[in-house]
């Protein structure tokens, strides 16, 4: 039996050519229920029976599989979503104190950057996702949470390494002709891969950019993040400064805070020094533990001395609060289920 052709990542014109749907606008149809959630074609009642049974025979909504859901006693949900080919990833649900919904999506199962503070990092690369599986991600959560107001690719993998599937799934969730998700709720994250950067900002989407930081001290970093290596801080200071010129917008810089490693005074001085002149935000996340890493989460007053030496610098701060931390679902645990699955 032939397999069924998986329509999340497709734009209406491809699902009418990939099916045959006559007449073309069925396409459209297909779209805008996919957006609304629908995971059966029966639902899709502006459709004929004869259609819906074609499209069943032939296709199908999702090539996921909804494995796992974890919840945090604080609100973090975390799925653990298994692709057709037997991979796992995670997706997480973030709750602010407003009350808006982000999903944390991954892009690829594993990642290759292999940072010394993350869980992901420690998994490997397995493959880069599809626009459909990411899509996918996002309305598996929008199924399980709600209604969501945001997406970051914070999640599993660096997202400049899958540029062209991340394209696509911003501009599916993004048409108006579907969910309509506004790209000024769209946050992209990199570890400092500078070549990905310039070319988000030359050609887009132009989405809000995060970039790990984790310190700038530059032996310091390279220790910690080898992606440092081929992307040095000076480099990587250019690329932001070009990225906030030619989209008109002010960039987060993340750290996760190791006690003692990067929350000294001279890590803060040299933090200032890298941000100085650029229009950023800093997001300063407490190290949150992983089993059989060499850190330790700083203490709340390590936190505070190092976020007010920034702040008495002029420079906009905020402190996270530690959140999904019993399910392996904040910043740094993705893939802990997926490890002890493997």
């Amino acid at each position: 039996m032939d397999k069924k052709i998986s329509i999340s990542g497709m734009f209406p014109q491809e699902i009418t050519e990939a099916l045959s749907l006559n007449p073309s606008f069925r396409g459209k149809q297909v779209f805008q229920w996919i957006a609304k959630g629908a995971s059966d074609f029966e639902v899709m009642t502006n459709l004929d029976k004869s259609t819906r049974e074609k499209l069943s025979a032939s296709a199908c909504i999702y090539s996921t599989t909804l494995k796992q859901t974890l919840r945090d006693p604080d609100g973090t949900i975390k799925l653990q979503i298994e692709l057709d080919d037997g991979r796992d990833i995670e997706t997480v649900l973030l709750t602010d104190r407003e009350g808006r919904k982000t999903a944390c999506v991954s892009c690829q199962a594993g990642c290759a950057m292999g940072c010394a503070f993350c869980m992901t990092g420690t998994l490997g690369l397995g493959r880069n996702l599809t626009a459909g599986e990411i899509v996918e991600e996002f309305l598996l959560m929008e199924k399980t949470a709600g209604t969501l107001d945001n997406i970051v690719f914070m999640g599993m993998g660096e997202p400049m390494q899958n540029l062209p599937a991340i394209r696509k799934a911003v501009e599916i969730l993004s048409s108006k002709e579907g969910r309509n998700l506004s790209t000024r709720r769209i946050t992209v994250s990199t570890c400092g891969l500078i070549k990905g950067i310039y070319d988000l900002a030359d050609n887009g989407p132009h989405v809000r950019l995060a970039v790990s930081l984790t310190t700038a001290d530059p032996e310091l970093r390279e220790s910690l993040m080898p992606v440092s290596k081929g992307n040095p801080l000076h480099e990587l200071k250019k690329a932001i400064s070009y990225y906030i010129e030619k989209t008109g917008k002010r960039v987060t810089l993340e750290a996760a805070l190791m006690s003692g490693r990067n929350t000294t005074p001279e890590s803060a001085r040299r933090m200032i020094d890298f941000a100085k002149g650029l229009d950023v935000y800093i997001n300063l996340i407490p190290w949150n533990p992983v089993k059989n890493l060499p850190f330790a989460t700083p203490s709340a007053s390590e936190c505070q001395a190092f976020a007010s030496q920034l702040e008495n610098a002029g420079l906009n701060v905020n402190l996270r609060t530690r959140r999904g931390t019993s399910i392996g679902g904040a910043c740094g645990q993705l893939g802990s289920s997926v490890k002890k699955n493997t």
